[in-house]
């Protein structure tokens, strides 16, 4: 056997191994090892003091029964100094290292590791290059300090370089993969400069700790000056007898005491303000603090409105602000009398879906103060970041809560009315959907703990009387209109519009132009004229910019007369100076004055609207040409109109002979604007027989319905809107499908006495309604450039 340092031998081969989970044993260093298991614990029952083993280090410390490929190559001869217990049970293993190892291969794994083996030989031990070194690296160790200079002495580095590298690498506590490379390199003077590196790498973290720790000490020790110093100020203070003037925390103490807070708001509350009363006011925390808990304070966790439920007090509110809308006002007394009659103050979500300019915001406000509750008003037009809905986490720089809890501070009651205007105007953006966030705030099961994402407490919203407005349901998504209680706010007729002119709008603008009380005279046809000339609207808003016009001029005169109070007096002949020309006619008579032009009724999100369908016919073959910026859905009524029509040609007094040698052009007004929508088939279908059969369509009369291709006539949607805009149009006479005549209930009584309403199931009731008895005495007439009139749709449905 080779001998080893201080006479040990090398175990002849194969000899035992024991695989380390962590660390390294150096040659010349000793160290104690727990044993626990189980092929380690059967290896030490077989060892007696003196014994040599091989002691190898794993790659990974988690492996329990390491491989060959896990362990690596070059360990170190060990020799057993003691075995024994300890005080936990587990065994316990005192090793020495006396010699640099290389593994050759394992042998045996049961019951312990076996292994063959050699001594790793080193070089360049005894040469004045290693003991140089060694004195170099004795100095760095010196200046490391640590007390690592009191392990080792001068005499090792000149006596044993390599055993000197060791030891220092040992005292180091340095990682295992850092200690391999010490323990791998076989040279001694790379060896010394492998630990030089590191000795020099430990110096400047400790330079860095330290630098670190005398930083922290001198922030301390401001700290504790600027305490000690607003401590005696608060003193200077109060022996001046100016602690009037108390600090902002006791102040913030003193209202979250006065407000009667939830249990789980008052504990955070409390928390938060321990936290704030041990903060500098100088750090970024502080404020962040302060301004959270000054939202807790001003939120109306359990202050109430004292609401009025007197039903005929409400309705006396309603009929004083708002002319017409009958069905509507009934709605909402409803509502209050369910409230009333049930004792409960659950909130309710309605939603009025309507035009422009009918009035549904300022409903809101109406029931508002017809209720005695504040009212605010939330515009979600645009609106495309969730967090607008529900606030931002506190985690953000500037963070506040959302528009939900920004009303509620504003109402300062738990339970106004919110009005969300323009619901259906909410986009979807990078940051979220904003209508996702609200299916909790209109949800009355859910919304009694909302949290916002600020404040991250449980606030009720269950006592808030939600009122949203829309013009096109449609584009509300499924979940959200389940939610709400639609009631539907239409278009108000020619008379409701010449009474809300006359009883709200004109004496409005007469105040804001300054023009005196009693010195206008506006006649009943002057009023009419105005609603009908220059008005071709569902709602007001136009009506009440003509209103405006006209005291704009009537201003003018008032302010040119001489005398104190002038008195003026408008009358229908008169507009034209004040408002210019006539902006719309009755032009539905010229439209249809030819074959192969039929009057439609189309819906859109701003009200209903009439459109005209023309037709043409020309030498060609047999093609179809459909233009007007249509819809699929409207083109393919097209060619199912034209398929019925030469289907049925000898009913319809259709000659379908020339039909092959003529082309045939579809074109709906106007074309900047895109249509679509079934609802138009009928129109198509009669627009087309006209022009086929040289009948003209009635010039009175209107017509909406989807067509099939056997001829069936189908219901359609918006008949309300449809026949309110053809009765402004100066319809007469309106054709609908069959299963449409039980929302003829919908349209107000005025309306529906002054229209013809035709009911028809099949397209023959149709073209017996709608086309004149003999036929036209010309087959075409070409189409000139009609002007674009109000009778244009944006969509059909």
């Amino acid at each position: 056997m080779t001998t080893l340092r201080d006479g040990a031998r090398v175990p002849s081969s194969p000899f035992p191994v024991l695989p380390l989970r962590n660390g390294v044993l150096f040659p010349g260093a000793v160290i104690a090892l727990p044993i626990g298991r189980e092929r380690s614990v059967a290896l030490v029952r077989t060892l007696a003091k003196g014994d040599v083993i091989g002691v190898l280090t794993q790659k990974d410390r988690n492996v329990a029964d390491p491989s060959e490929a896990e362990l690596y190559r070059l360990g170190t001869f060990a020799r057993v100094v003691e075995t024994g217990r300890l005080p936990s049970g587990d065994m316990k293993l005192v090793l020495e290292g006396v010699g640099r190892m290389r593994l050759s291969s394992l042998v045996r794994r049961d019951p312990f590791w076996l292994a063959e083996g050699e001594v790793a030989a080193e070089t360049g031990e005894a040469s004045e290059e290693a003991k140089l070194f060694a004195r170099a690296l004795f100095d760095q160790v010196r200046e490391l300090g640590r007390g690592i200079e009191n392990s080792v002495d001068a005499s090792l580095a000149e006596e044993d370089p390599g055993l000197f590298a060791d030891r220092v690498s040992a005292l180091l506590g340095l990682t295992s993969d850092k200690d391999m490379r010490v323990l791998e390199a076989l040279d001694v003077v790379e060896r010394l400069r492998i630990v030089a590196g590191f000795v020099i790498e430990q110096k400047s973290l400790s330079e860095v700790k330290r630098k670190i720790e005398q930083d922290v000490r001198r922030e301390i020790g401001n700290h504790q000056r600027e305490a000690i110093l607003r401590e005696q100020l608060k003193a200077i203070k109060k022996e001046l007898g100016e602690d009037g003037e108390r600090d902002e925390t006791g102040k913030l103490r003193e209202r979250l005491e006065k407000a009667v807070l939830p249990e789980e708001v008052r504990a955070v509350a409390k928390r938060e303000l321990e936290r704030l009363e041990a903060l500098n006011p100088q750090q970024a925390e502080y404020n962040v603090i302060r301004t959270y808990l000054d939202w807790i304070a001003e939120l109306p966790w359990s202050h109430r409105a004292d609401a009025k439920d007197d039903i005929d007090a409400v309705g006396e509110k309603l009929d004083e602000d708002h002319y017409g809308l009958g069905d509507v006002k009934r709605r909402i007394l409803e509502h209050i009398a369910v409230l009333k009659l049930k004792g409960t103050t659950r909130g309710s979500i309605l939603c009025l879906a309507g035009p422009p300019g009918v009035g549904k915001t300022s409903i809101g406000q109406s029931i508002a103060d017809a209720t005695g509750r504040p009212f605010v008003r939330i515009a979600l037009g645009g609106v495309r970041d969730e967090a607008e809905i529900r606030g931002h986490r506190r985690t953000y720089v500037a963070a506040l809560p959302g528009r939900i809890v920004h009303a509620m501070k504003k109402a300062k009651v738990k339970n106004p009315v919110v009005l969300l205007d323009e619901i259906d105007k909410l986009a979807v953006g990078w940051a979220g959907n904003p209508e996702a966030a609200l299916l909790e705030v209109l949800d009355p099961e859910q919304n009694k703990t909302f949290q916002d994402h600020y404040l991250e407490l449980p606030f009720d919203l269950s006592e808030v009387l939600f009122v949203c407005t829309a013009n096109d349901l449609s584009t509300l998504s499924a979940p959200l209109r389940d939610r709400l209680e639609i009631i539907e706010v239409p278009g108000y007729t020619p008379d409701e519009k010449a009474h809300i002119a006359r009883r709200h709008l004109i004496p409005k603008q007469l105040a804001a132009h300054g023009i005196p009380e009693g010195t206008l005279t506006i006649t009943d046809d002057a009023l009419r004229a105005i609603v009908r000339d220059y008005t071709r609207e569902a709602g007001v808003r136009q009506l009440e910019r003509e209103i405006k016009k006209l005291c704009r001029a009537l201003s003018l005169e008032v302010a040119r007369a001489k005398e104190e109070k002038p008195h003026l007096h408008v009358e229908e002949s008169d507009l034209g100076r004040y408002l210019g020309k006539v902006k719309f006619f009755a032009e539905v008579a010229e439209r249809t004055a030819t074959p192969g032009v039929a009057t439609g009724m189309a819906w859109t999100p701003v009200g209903g609207d009439i459109l005209f369908i023309e037709t043409s016919r020309m030498p060609g073959r047999g093609r179809v040409e459909i233009t007007g910026q249509l819809g699929d859905v409207m083109k393919e009524s097209a060619k199912a109109a034209l398929s019925y029509v030469k289907s049925h040609a000898s009913a319809l007094g259709v000659d379908t002979s020339k039909l092959e040698e003529e082309d045939l052009h579809i074109h709906v007004p106007a074309g900047a604007v895109p249509k679509d929508g079934p609802s138009a088939g009928v129109t198509m279908f009669t627009a087309l027989t006209s022009l086929l059969s040289s009948r003209r369509v009635r010039s009175d009369t209107a017509m909406t319905g989807e067509c099939t291709l056997r001829g069936r006539v189908l219901p359609v949607g918006g008949i309300k809107a449809k026949v309110m805009a053809a009765h402004r149009a100066g319809i007469k006479r309106v054709i609908l499908p069959q299963k449409n005549a039980r929302d003829v209930d919908e349209v107000p009584e005025e309306v529906r006495t002054s229209l013809e309403l035709v009911f028809a199931e099949d397209m023959s009731q149709v073209i017996a309604a709608a086309l004149e008895e003999r036929p036209s005495e010309e087959e075409t007439v070409p189409l000139g450039n009609d002007e674009t009139t109000g009778g244009e749709a944006q969509a059909v449905h």
